[in-house]
């Protein structure tokens, strides 16, 4: 297994929230407030500066939708639909089953919200089954691309952008009704985050529920199978790991999850496009950065951090 960690950093890369203790690219992000936490796990702004013309090439992973709002930085996207151009724009990024490469020329601010499993489906009717390795516009869940933007875009500091964020999608909560995701969902983001090489019948039986039902929730709210949630959210953690943006205590218990280093390499190539030892020398700024936001989301989840302390790569 891998053991010493030393990953490669972008020194082009500037963000404005500074960096980690061990130099990664860090976001302006936080929790939500607590009338919130049931619909999002995170809220962020991610101002970047860039040399002119530089082009940066990274790429993103994520395990639920998000909301990404671009304000400045021209994108090219390759989502499973196709390669997408994009300037100033309000997106809705569907949950991953494998990394999707982005480039960014030039400097670039994005403005955005993880939500919570589930959250799509309460809120909005949304299978995420339908949003997997997708990018749809605002407009594909009844909202107004321009007008946010145009809205966010009279704001000129981090703090001003994730509080209209706030507030906006505060409005649309309540005017939902507040519908919260499904407990079942709930638990099993917290059985992802707790211990993503559990066995599912026990899971199943714990909550009272039959395998073919579950299997169905979380297709719903997760958007694949039970078993390929797991098998990312361990991923995932790895790589933060790998990226430095992990509680460097739970290291070795990050490791044991895999049976050797060639399950851990056959996974990390089929769902990142290259090895452990490739991935800790490639720069990836954007991944990083929403590696961390989620790793923060997983200690308050697992009552390991408070909502405002510093992070353990902080």
């Amino acid at each position: 297994m891998l053991k010493s960690i030393h990953p490669t950093v972008d020194e082009h890369v500037k963000p404005w929230a500074g960096r980690s203790r061990g130099g990664q690219p860090m976001s302006f992000n936080r929790a939500p407030s607590e009338d919130l936490a049931p619909w999002l796990s995170r809220i962020s702004a991610t101002p970047v500066d860039l040399p002119e013309g530089y082009q940066l090439h990274s790429g993103l992973f994520n395990d639920c939708p998000m909301v990404r709002i671009q304000l400045t930085g021209d994108y090219l996207m390759h989502a499973i639909d196709g390669v997408q151009h994009h300037h100033a724009s309000a997106l809705i990024f569907g949950p991953h089953s494998r990394f999707m490469p982005i480039s960014v020329t030039g400097s670039f601010n994005s403005v955005g919200m993880a939500l919570r499993p589930g959250a799509a489906h309460a809120l909005f009717g949304i299978d995420t089954a339908h949003l997997v390795d997708r990018i749809v516009p605002f407009e594909a869940i009844g909202l107004n691309s321009a007008e946010m933007l145009d809205r966010l875009g009279r704001f000129q500091d981090p703090a001003g952008w994730v509080e209209f964020l706030e507030r906006s999608f505060r409005r649309l909560v309540e005017g939902k009704g507040r519908p919260l995701p499904d407990p079942v969902t709930t638990a099993f983001e917290t059985l992802c985050y707790a211990d993503p090489t559990a066995q599912l019948a026990p899971f199943a039986q714990q909550i009272g529920m039959s395998m073919r039902q579950l299997q169905r929730i979380i297709h719903r709210d997760f958007g694949m199978p039970p078993k390929q949630v797991l098998r990312r959210a361990r991923a995932m953690d790895m790589a933060s790991h790998l990226r430095g943006v992990a509680d460097e205590q739970e290291a070795e218990e990050l490791v044991l999850r895999y049976y050797d280093q060639a399950q851990m390499t056959r996974e990390f190539t089929e769902l990142f496009g290259m090895t452990p030892r490739q991935f800790v020398k490639t720069p990836n700024a954007l991944l990083t950065l929403t590696l961390e936001a989620r790793q923060a989301h997983r200690l308050l989840v697992l009552n390991r951090l408070t909502p405002g302390a510093a992070r353990p790569w902080q």
